[in-house]
């Protein structure tokens, strides 16, 4: 039977939910805090909650059901249902009549017939009127396996080889000269030692310093030079992330290349960069 029980706020209220329509499940608490309000409420695990303010929890999910009980700041009203427990216990009759403040704790009577013996009691085979208790003896499908194995009169056989196993007999069995079939002398490899003229790894010389280049090497054209050496032939300044034009076999910066390769009367430089 449906109850209302008022939970005086604020929150916390002292009892867990489980449940909701993206569960398939009602909504129930499964379990209560000892002395919060739920359980001066006289609130019991198992409850069912039908309405929560007034709202019918039957198309509530279990997010919905959580924002509904945070947005109660003064009371909670909750409406739930509780299953009744019933206590059976066997009636005396008198009369023909029940008697209601009188219990049978008598055991049933059996029907001791059903046994052959009062010892070494044995239980007897189940038979339904109509019907034969003998077993009734099922076919059992046979595999070829089995045929192989129990229809074969001649005994069992010697095993079969398979191909692998002769071809790696005919390997290990020995020809007249003492060598087995199928296999050929090999030399082991040798190892040759590289030179000590080979083994040097040359180093490339900077065109500007004329110094050996280890680590970082900065190639322009077929020239090789050091990061630092990357410089224009007139200004010093470091062509990194600048361009560099050469001009009679050197390098030089946009500015001075162009002040180098002055054009005839009547024609303007255009600098002209290479397609990557």
């Amino acid at each position: 039977m449906p109850q209302n029980v008022v939970l005086p706020g604020p929150a916390p209220w002292g009892f867990r939910l489980t449940g909701g329509i993206d569960f398939n499940q009602p909504l129930i608490i499964t379990r209560i805090t000892p002395g919060s309000k739920a359980s001066a409420a006289n609130l019991s695990p198992g409850d069912v909650i039908l309405a929560i303010d007034g709202y019918g929890t039957e198309n509530m999910t279990h997010n919905d059901a959580q924002e509904r009980i945070k947005a109660a700041s003064h009371q909670l009203c909750l409406k739930i249902e509780r299953a009744e427990s019933r206590l059976w216990s066997p009636q005396v009759s008198e009369d023909g009549k029940a008697h209601p403040f009188k219990i049978n704790l008598e055991a049933d009577p059996q029907d001791t017939n059903y046994f052959e013996h009062k010892h070494n009691i044995r239980p007897k085979p189940f038979i339904v009127s109509g019907r034969s208790s003998e077993p009734v003896p099922t076919s059992v499908p046979q595999s070829d396996v089995y045929r192989m194995l129990h229809d074969n009169p001649e005994g069992p056989s010697q095993p079969r080889q398979s191909g692998s196993f002769k071809v790696l007999q005919d390997l290990v069995s020995e020809d007249s000269d003492g060598r087995p079939v199928g296999t050929r002398s090999v030399r082991a490899p040798e190892t040759k030692m590289p030179s000590g003229a080979g083994s040097v790894q040359k180093v490339p010389l900077c065109d500007k310093c004329g110094n050996g280049i280890v680590g970082t090497v900065v190639k322009a054209r077929d020239k090789y030079r050091h990061p630092e050496c990357f410089v224009c032939s007139d200004c010093n300044t470091n062509l990194k992330q600048r361009g560099y034009f050469f001009v009679e076999g050197q390098l030089y910066c946009e500015t001075h290349a162009r002040a180098r390769m002055r054009p005839p009367e009547g024609y303007e430089a255009v600098t002209v960069y290479p397609k990557c």
